[in-house]
């Protein structure tokens, strides 16, 4: 389990070599067992002191233990033709635990926690790559009931920086994988003028859900308005994941499209911006099933919209953000980091740079092994692990000779965390996924020490 550790924190530049040690085994600790709580993470007391000790300790700096991630993310990234950095925000509540100092406020002045804005890179075949960018965002208290000043602030000000700040970061790793097309994928609470204002000025291509019937440059004044006017170009069919008490189903949508020049907000007139040339494109569902809320999404892109084939691709491309949803429900409900107790917000800051990247890993096991089923299991596990998890699977106390196929390896894990793999169950998901891990290592701990005992013996 530690080789994987080391490939992601090794590079991680923390002032003293044993800081960095200390990162791997802590991160190794905790994707051994992400949702227990931290002292059951850890053997013994020295471990677990060590890491209190490592997140209450002011040189150990939050982004250089993420930037060492991100040197492998984009490692993994340069291989791919297109990768998606999608962005989103969760919040994180720590109301129940009052006494953690540093918070800001979510919701309401009695809720306690913070903003997180990850931005995860993610290939069209939905295969988590990692990490490139993770902002706090703490909401002053002083600021609370003032939304109706926020057209007069300056973007800089706002909470929306954050989308500015993730694509600063996409621009920076296009420039080191020049042969990797990077489009940096947003909801609607992307659709800001200052994004697609500096996607220009960075030349670097965006795809955001509009959720603004911006003034157009067109002789339909309004952009719905103009794309409702343009011919439908055909249907195509997308995959719609669980919501809920809803199932998973395929929905039909209705396509239009065209180039179109948005306008600058009014509100800003005095700046004397420019008007900015993207392309629209209008997807609906025309017949929902009974009781659902049809599919509408009307997407911005800088990426040329020319053909249906080009508006079913971008619509495929925007349908791939779920993928960062379910990578906040692994840190949320899988690593359960709402219920670290850390007492101050610094600790927690450096705590939660950790559990990201666990929680990637997790994400990744369950997706990489759907898109890559033939791949070798060593592309997750150690050598112990994959032995461990084939005898137990198999009943036996002679491992195989090969390790088993990711799919096969990510089938067990499942299994071990309470799924059935019957006809008709689909792949297993994220939530047997992480806790078929916690049981795995249990497996690998008494493996180790019956296989290291005879060892010792012999």
């Amino acid at each position: 389990m530690s080789q994987w550790a080391e490939e992601e924190f090794g590079d991680a530049n923390l002032g003293d070599p044993r800081r960095t040690r200390r990162l791997i085994a802590i991160a190794t600790a905790r994707a051994q067992r992400p949702s227990v709580s931290l002292p059951q993470s850890f053997e013994d007391k020295a471990g677990l002191k060590a890491m209190y000790d490592f997140c209450d300790n002011p040189h150990v700096d939050r982004d250089a233990v993420l930037d060492s991630h991100s040197q492998a993310t984009a490692r993994r990234v340069a291989t791919e033709p297109v990768v998606l950095a999608v962005q989103d925000t969760t919040r994180v509540d720590y109301s129940h635990h009052p006494a953690t100092s540093g918070l800001g406020i979510l919701e309401d002045e009695q809720q306690h926690g913070l903003l997180l804005h990850s931005t995860l890179m993610v290939t069209p075949e939905r295969v988590p790559l990692g990490v490139i960018d993770q902002q706090i965002i703490y909401r002053d208290p002083a600021e609370f009931g003032k939304k109706h000043r926020r057209k007069q602030r300056p973007i800089e000000e706002k909470e929306s920086r954050q989308w500015l700040d993730s694509l600063h970061a996409t621009a920076r790793l296009q420039a080191a994988c020049p042969d990797t097309r990077l489009v940096s994928v947003g909801d609607r609470e992307a659709d800001v003028y200052d994004v697609f204002l500096l996607s220009r000025d960075l030349q670097q291509d965006v795809l955001v859900r509009a959720a603004w019937n911006r003034a157009v440059d067109q002789e339909e004044r309004y952009l719905w308005d103009y794309l409702e006017q343009q011919p439908v170009a055909g249907t195509i069919t997308v995959t719609v994941p669980r919501q809920g008490t809803q199932p998973g189903r395929t929905a039909t949508l209705t396509v239009q499209f065209a180039a179109v020049t948005l306008k600058p907000p009014r509100h800003r007139a005095r700046e004397h911006l420019p008007t900015l040339s993207v392309y629209g494109v209008l997807a609906r569902e025309a017949s929902p099933p009974a009781g659902v809320e049809r599919i509408e999404w009307l997407l911005l892109t800088t990426v040329p919209v020319v053909t249906l084939a080009d508006a079913g691709e971008r619509i495929h491309w925007y349908s791939c953000r779920w993928v960062i949803e379910i990578y906040h429900k692994v840190l949320k409900s899988g690593c359960r980091i709402e219920d670290r107790q850390l007492e101050t917000a610094a600790r927690l800051e450096r705590y939660l740079a950790i559990d990201s990247v666990v929680a990637w890993r997790i994400l990744g096991l369950t997706l990489q092994s759907r898109d890559t089923p033939d791949m070798s299991g060593e592309a997750f596990l150690d050598r112990d692990d994959w032995q461990a998890l084939a005898c137990y699977m198999n009943h036996t106390l002679s491992p195989p000779q090969q390790p088993p196929t990711l799919k096969q390896a990510a089938l067990w894990i499942a299994k071990l965390g309470g799924f059935l793999g019957r006809k008709g169950d689909g792949d297993p998901g994220v939530t047997v996924m992480w806790r078929g891990l916690q049981r795995l290592y249990d497996l690998v701990a008494m493996w180790r020490l019956f296989n290291y005992s005879n060892d010792m013996v012999n």
